[in-house]
């Protein structure tokens, strides 16, 4: 068998327009594991409510970020991806999930090349019904009605994994080598709440309280919220990091149920008052930089901090491109290949 890569990852509009903004995001607000709410009430909400007053306000704040190459999420993935592929004798594809630049374009461009077996590698280190499943299936959904004699595997949620943890942690400390801090907030992407117990294949483990993710169960195999503190953790290992320098978040909510806490935006103002004057923060539940780590945290988060009493403000990149993290990707794909790994 022939085999290849499909590197996926979230996903952008092809433009800062308004109209490009609006057809991204109908697309993706109205993905059944984002918004998980009955089709009716999705469609009256979306269609009727969020697309007629968001969109203005978003390719707003896709114009801060954006490049003369374009979207930054794009740019890095396209870049990522070609380094990856450099290293391997063997073709990668890079899909978004939402967009133009699909996964069922990444899957033809691998047929193309008489690809007939593929490891999908949702770029998200840690497991979410909103993110790495929707990835899975939207890939299992094509593969099965459009390419149904490509054989698919699936590389896990890599959130633990310490060559991750490792590559995570040397590009912090890269980082942080002429940066006196007081604290670290680790922010990660905040999920509903609801979410957590969807996930949960026990249906009775998660209470979303102080001692359900510390408790060993097969229910964090898919507890978002226990694998973003699980990664908190082996980095705090790693880097030898002190009790009280650091702490865990959880930004963009969305509409007003009740989502994983505490909130970033919330802890900006929390920590300045406490009297926290020169802050890091790093954002590892994103592979590449976004509009939700740019826009979000290295600008609104910054003003925020500042205007809250504080001082110092420090957004550690992504991984984006980092060589590291290009020959982790490849130690990966070449042990599901079958050859020697090299790191």
């Amino acid at each position: 068998m022939k085999k290849g890569i499909l590197l996926v990852n979230l996903g952008s509009p092809d433009s800062t327009k308004t109209k490009d903004v609006r057809k991204y995001l109908d697309e993706f607000l109205m993905d059944e594991r984002v918004i998980d709410i009955p089709q009716w009430k999705r469609y009256l909400l979306i269609k009727g409510i969020i697309l007629n007053t968001r969109p203005k306000k978003a390719a707003e704040a896709y114009k801060k970020i954006w490049t003369k190459e374009g979207s930054p999420l794009v740019v890095i993935s396209e870049l990522f991806a070609k380094k990856v592929a450099n290293q391997l004798d063997i073709p990668v594809a890079l899909g978004m999930r939402y967009g133009s630049m699909s996964i069922e374009k990444g899957i033809a461009e691998l047929e193309r090349k008489n690809v007939d077996e593929i490891l999908l590698v949702p770029l998200y280190p840690h497991f979410a019904m909103s993110s790495f499943e929707t990835v899975i299936e939207k890939a299992k959904e094509i593969n099965r009605k459009s390419y149904p004699t490509i054989k698919m595997d699936i590389h896990p949620a890599f959130y633990n994994n310490p060559d991750y943890i490792k590559v995570m942690s040397t590009n912090i400390k890269q980082h942080l080598s002429n940066f006196n801090y007081d604290h670290i907030l680790f922010s990660y992407h905040g999920i509903p709440e609801r979410h957590i117990l969807k996930s949960d294949p026990t249906k009775s483990h998660c209470k979303i309280d102080g001692s359900c993710c510390d408790t060993p169960s097969k229910a964090h195999r898919t507890c978002y919220r226990h694998q973003c503190f699980e990664t908190t953790k082996q980095i705090v290992k790693t880097l030898g990091l002190k009790e009280g320098t650091y702490s865990n978040s959880f930004q963009s909510r969305m509409l007003k149920d009740p989502w994983l806490k505490p909130y970033t935006d919330f802890e900006f103002d929390r920590l300045a008052k406490t009297g926290v004057k020169n802050l890091v923060v790093i954002t590892p539940a994103f592979v590449a930089d976004c509009l939700e780590t740019l826009e979000e945290i290295a600008m609104r988060g910054k003003e925020d901090f500042i205007k809250a009493g504080g001082k110092n403000y420090k957004y550690i990149p992504c991984l984006n491109d980092n060589d590291d993290w290009v020959m982790t990707m490849v130690g990966w794909i070449n042990e599901w290949v079958g050859e020697p790994v090299i790191l």
